[in-house]
């Protein structure tokens, strides 16, 4: 009968005061999961607490577990295995050094069901929101051919590279985006309480005001009087967008589709995705998987829908008897030293290799045009931000001047 998993509570810093065994009030902060084990903890060290008290929220235990987590666990796995320390105490030693709570109870479940003879993939295909089909796949067949170590140091190359490359194109992404929002924002920012104190001057002088200066003054007083009603409307399309995201495939292929033609961005989603075609598939092809079903796996992780749909195609020319370059080349999608190096890699029989080499020049294309892509950008934002507030400052002050020419 399998043993009960165990759990760990979330931990938490205390913020605590006592008397040492000199009589001296000491203080201090201690994490544990309950005022309990603080005063258990302080007594063992010869202070007699006085008050705990919870200093914060509590620690990593309340954070969801995300792929960098499922990396580092499999890159830990893989260097057990490697040193000889067998599957079940790896899977122990491994759930004993990880802080966030919830990744610890998941290795010691997973743990757990190993020790009551579930095969280790068995037991990854009870966490299908943590551990996807590809990833149990590559396990399943490292179990049956008896290369588990080998396996996990494959996946645990494949789980490292594709989170480096998610984090290079959300730097890709996120950047621009959150320049823009600064440059709205201080622009509402000079629109609501800066342009006010100059119409007030403005209205004494007695005079017509300028185009320009109308033109942000009525602007103004459009965003002083619908501003809430805007920023609501932001909000709730948001939620409304990303709810239907989530729900509708349709929806997010449309995205996917779209996000090919944005101008700069368009040619890192491309390589991205071609990086993450060989990656999986070189991956997944030198684990012994066989090619139909390495392609199967290639599409799903494709992240887009456009590659995704182009790779199913891909597969069932493949099941047909077509070689998989001329495949690729017929999709008119694929870069042409990627079908090249696919072509070489048939010929030679040593297509694993190549797709793997593939994988990292496309990888390191992507980080140099996201290393291009912000050098780029920073002068151009810089621009838009200078005419933005520029502008709204000389709107201001060109009343100011004419009144000075009338004057003398």
């Amino acid at each position: 009968m399998a043993k009960k998993p165990q759990t760990m509570k979330e931990i938490t810093e205390f913020a605590w005061t006592g008397i040492n065994r000199r009589g001296q009030k000491v203080k201090g902060v201690l994490r544990a999961d309950s005022d309990r084990m603080v005063r258990t903890k302080l007594r063992a060290q010869g202070v007699m607490p006085k008050s705990v008290k919870k200093k914060g929220k509590p620690l990593l235990g309340d954070k969801k577990i995300v792929g960098a987590d499922i990396a580092l666990f499999t890159r830990q796995i893989a260097t057990m295995l490697a040193a000889g320390v067998p599957l079940l105490q790896s899977l122990e030693m491994v759930a004993k050094g990880v802080e966030k709570v919830k990744v610890r109870n998941l290795m010691l479940t997973i743990a757990n069901d190993v020790a009551a003879g579930s095969p280790l993939a068995g037991a990854l295909r009870k966490h299908p929101d943590v551990f996807d089909s590809l990833y149990c796949d590559l396990v399943d067949s490292g179990e049956q051919s008896g290369s588990l170590e080998t396996i996990f140091d494959r996946v645990a190359t494949y789980r490292e590279k594709s989170e480096q490359l998610k984090a290079k194109i959300k730097k890709a992404l996120v950047y621009p985006a959150s320049v823009i929002v600064v440059a709205i924002a201080v622009t509402i920012i000079l629109l609501v309480f800066v342009v006010p104190q100059f119409e007030a001057v403005f209205k004494d002088f007695g005079a017509e005001l300028p185009a320009m200066t109308q033109f942000v003054v009525t602007l103004s007083e459009i965003v002083q009087a619908y501003f809430l009603y805007v920023i609501a409307g932001f909000i709730v399309a948001a939620w409304l967008f990303k709810r239907a995201y989530s729900k509708s495939q349709a929806l997010r292929d449309k995205v996917d589709k779209y996000s090919l033609k944005i101008p700069v961005i368009k040619e890192i989603l491309n390589k991205a995705a071609v990086a993450r075609f060989a990656r999986t598939l070189s991956t997944t092809f030198a684990a012994g998987v066989p090619l139909i079903s390495a392609l199967d796996s290639a599409a799903g992780a494709s992240g887009n829908a456009v590659y995704r749909d182009a790779i199913f195609r891909i597969r069932d020319e493949v099941t047909s008897g077509m070689q998989m370059n001329t495949a690729m080349q017929s999709q008119d999608l694929f870069p042409t030293l990627a079908e090249q190096m696919v072509f070489i890699g048939e010929e030679s029989g040593s297509l694993d290799d190549m797709l793997a080499k593939v994988a990292d020049i496309y990888e390191r294309e992507v980080d140099d045009l996201v290393d291009n892509l912000t050098a780029l950008l920073e002068p151009m934002i810089m621009v838009v931000i200078g005419v933005l507030v520029g502008g709204l400052i000389v709107a201001m002050y060109l009343p100011i001047f004419s009144l000075g020419k009338v004057v003398s």
